[in-house]
């Protein structure tokens, strides 16, 4: 299978929706009020620290990732890339897509000088886990988060 890379564009946002939606965990995310996708593009796509990404086969969406480029003091002022909504449509699964995806994306961080690369995972998507793993990323933190609504 031949895939491409790109950078998203405004007529792409329904197809990564879908692809968002596409698992059980993410769809039973409660939406929050008054936020949109039109706007969260148009915030992302204003901001050069973040990229979101598809991945097209015969011209067809079957992955999405955002990559976001963090500049910090830590680790000697290494900029860190947050991968983030990572992404293959349901019929493309367990294709070798998610490999060459998170490949790109640690060629795109090399490009950008970033020190690291870092992503959250469910602690549900074991699956997940297990592919990372074999990436050769470390489960090395425990994560947080408070949901405002």
């Amino acid at each position: 299978m031949s895939l491409s890379f790109r950078t998203a564009r405004h007529e792409d946002v329904p197809a990564i929706v879908a692809l968002l939606v596409d698992d059980p965990i993410s769809a039973s995310r409660t939406a929050v009020p008054g936020l949109d996708y039109d706007s969260a593009f148009a915030a992302i796509d204003a901001d050069p620290g973040n990229e979101l990404i598809v991945v097209e086969s015969d011209g067809e969406i079957v992955g999405t990732m955002q990559l976001t480029f963090i500049p910090g003091l830590s680790r000697r002022g290494a900029v860190r890339l947050q991968v983030e909504a990572v992404r293959v449509a349901s019929r493309h699964r367990s294709q070798g897509i998610g490999r060459k995806m998170m490949e790109w994306a640690a060629e795109r961080a090399r490009e950008r000088g970033c020190g690291m690369i870092q992503l959250t995972s469910d602690k549900a998507r074991t699956d997940a886990h297990r592919f990372y793993a074999s990436l050769g990323y470390e489960a090395s933190h425990e994560g947080f988060k408070l949901l405002l609504s």
